[in-house]
């Protein structure tokens, strides 16, 4: 075997340790690690920011069902990463992120990109290490993606000083652990099973929610919770995008378009965190009974009651609770409590989602996206970025999934900018074209990676609802400061250029040979989409939305706005 320096280790490791794929941005300090995994055969995916290589991995990792790697260089590459890293604790997607770091002498002594990484990256990550022993690197990859896997998944820190990766060791004498985490989810209290069985099998309207934090505890069993949901004609409602398609096509199953939570007797939730985005659970009858089951202990009553709390895998949890359920009934329920759509997707939607101008209202720019999607994109990929266009498309309720791994999004963080690298990321997996809709002012975050597509050569078409603006903030402002706008204008919250034109993103895919094109007809959006999708490469449909147009989130606010005036 001979000497092997910490980098060869580090790729030994993450083979060992079950990694695949791996997104960096390369750095003086770090070399050796992506030699090493290059070495053993990860496939290693270079950005163009180290917080776009995190988002990149939170979709690869959503897609795959894998846990995923990042490697950054040292202080800055590092530092660069931590909103991805929150991001991933929101998506519940298991990230090792593998830090440079000075030399372990060099630190606190002003070596180049000497920084307090370890003490930032301990503040948003379920757990941090420095490595001070070539030869224990293994190890700690080790521990490093038990923790990321353990609980509700998450992003793990492991620094790497300088001189331990290009320290050398005898490899003969590095132990890599085998076996080191759990080949199986805990299958929950079977007493407590059977009581959920028992409600669900005596309930009159009963419901499952699912949650990202099921993603990675469903294992083998996805076929069961569809099953269960089949046999007792239960809506399914997937929250997040980490487990959409997995239970079957949404446009077909119309147990997964049936919606109920708002009427449900009992509430099988699994996996879900009940965060603001589910109204902390208040959205519930009071008399409802409610089913949780979760890998996290923590998760269970966290806002919402736990009448019956479950600490499992949610995929062999559904399993028991279908064969009891079985045994209890002989025969499954022949028709939905709810009643089911009739119509077809598209033409499903509010009306407010058919309307005619120019420029184009961004409810019928998510309808045109939506039609695309139903028909010849039934296929792509899509990824959804931005603030108010985000909520059109939620509005909508026509965020389907074809199949699993298809639909990316972001977590309760609120985060935006994700999409250019979530579009990166998405195709690693699978190879198949995407579509990213998003905000002008979250494609602006990240837009080189439309560079790293081009040297990829991922056929991505970007359909950007350009408003000028930091739209939801811009009309937040007008409503809730009237007086503050008239007097002074928009604080900050503009984007469009001395003129009062928006900008020509468009042009930016001249560099690479894509196709980019401005629409303003509503009319045009899908055959703008489609002469992009021939083109073969990285495009920009640049759509001119109404800026005036208020989303039901802002609604909200200038309602809230209305009120306190009349006070």
């Amino acid at each position: 075997m001979g000497l092997v320096n910490g980098g060869a280790l580090f790729g030994k490791a993450l083979v060992n340790e079950g990694i695949e794929k791996a997104f960096v941005l390369v750095g003086g300090h770090i070399m050796p690690i992506l030699h090493g995994m290059r070495n053993e055969g990860i496939e290693i995916t270079d950005m163009r920011h180290e917080c776009a290589a995190m988002y990149a991995a939170i979709a690869c990792a959503r897609a795959s069902g894998k846990p995923v790697a990042v490697v950054t260089t040292a202080g800055p590459g590092v530092l660069n990463t931590v909103a991805g890293m929150l991001e991933a604790q929101g998506c519940c997607m298991p990230i090792i992120l593998i830090g440079g770091a000075a030399s372990m002498d060099g630190m606190k002594r002003g070596e180049l990109q000497d920084q307090p990484t370890l003490n930032v990256q301990e503040t948003c990550s379920k757990w941090a290490h420095r490595i001070t022993n070539t030869t224990s690197i293994p190890y700690f990859v080790a521990m490093a993606l038990r923790h990321a896997m353990d609980g509700t998944p998450g992003s793990v820190y492991l620094e790497a000083p300088v001189d331990i990766v290009h320290g050398e060791v005898d490899e003969e004498k590095v132990e890599f652990p085998v076996n080191s985490r759990a080949k199986a989810m805990p299958g929950g209290d079977s007493k407590l099973i059977e009581s959920a069985a028992n409600l669900l099998v005596n309930a009159k309207r009963p419901v499952v929610i699912i949650g990202d934090g099921a993603r990675f505890s469903i294992g083998d069993h996805a076929g069961d919770i569809t099953a269960l949901s089949d046999y007792l004609k239960m809506p399914i409602n997937v929250r997040g995008s980490a487990c959409k398609g997995l239970f079957g096509n949404e446009y077909e199953n119309l147990l997964l378009r049936s919606g109920g939570l708002l009427q449900a007797d009992v509430v099988l939730s699994l996996g879900v965190r009940f965060d603001f985005g589910i109204g902390y659970g208040r959205i519930f009858q009071l008399d409802t009974d409610i089913i949780q089951v979760h890998t996290d202990s923590k998760q269970i009553g966290f806002n919402l009651r736990a009448d019956i709390g479950i600490i499992g895998g949610v995929g062999a949890v559904a399993k028991k609770i279908l064969d009891i359920v079985k045994a209890k009934r002989d025969k499954p329920i022949a028709v939905s409590w709810t009643s089911q759509p009739k119509t077809s997707v598209p033409e499903s939607l509010p009306e407010r989602f058919y309307t005619e101008g120019s420029p184009v209202h961004p409810s019928r720019l998510v309808a045109e996206v939506v039609k695309f999607l139903d028909g010849e994109g039934a296929d792509w990929d899509f990824v959804l970025d931005g603030g108010d266009i985000s909520v059109h498309m939620f509005d909508s309720g026509a965020m389907l999934a074809h199949r699993s791994g298809q639909i990316h999004t972001g977590s309760p963080n609120g985060m935006i900018g994700m999409g250019p690298g979530q579009v990166v990321g998405t195709w690693i997996v699978n190879r198949k074209p995407v579509l990213l809709l998003t905000g002008d002012g979250s494609f602006g975050f990240y837009s080189m990676e439309m560079d790293t597509m081009a040297r990829l050569g991922i056929p991505a078409v970007v359909v950007i609802s350009n408003d000028g603006a930091w739209g939801m903030i811009r009309l937040d402002e007008k409503h809730n400061t009237p007086e503050e706008v008239e007097s002074y204008g928009h604080c900050n919250t503009e984007l469009i250029d001395a003129q009062g034109k928006i900008r020509a993103y468009e042009l930016m895919v001249a560099m690479w040979g894509g196709h980019g094109e401005m629409v303003c007809d509503p009319e045009e959006i899908i055959p703008a989409i489609k002469r992009a999708a021939a083109n073969g490469k990285p495009s920009i449909i640049n759509v001119e939305v109404d800026r005036e147009v208020l989303s039901s989130w802002t609604q909200r606010t200038a309602d809230a706005a209305a009120q306190r005036s009349k006070k």
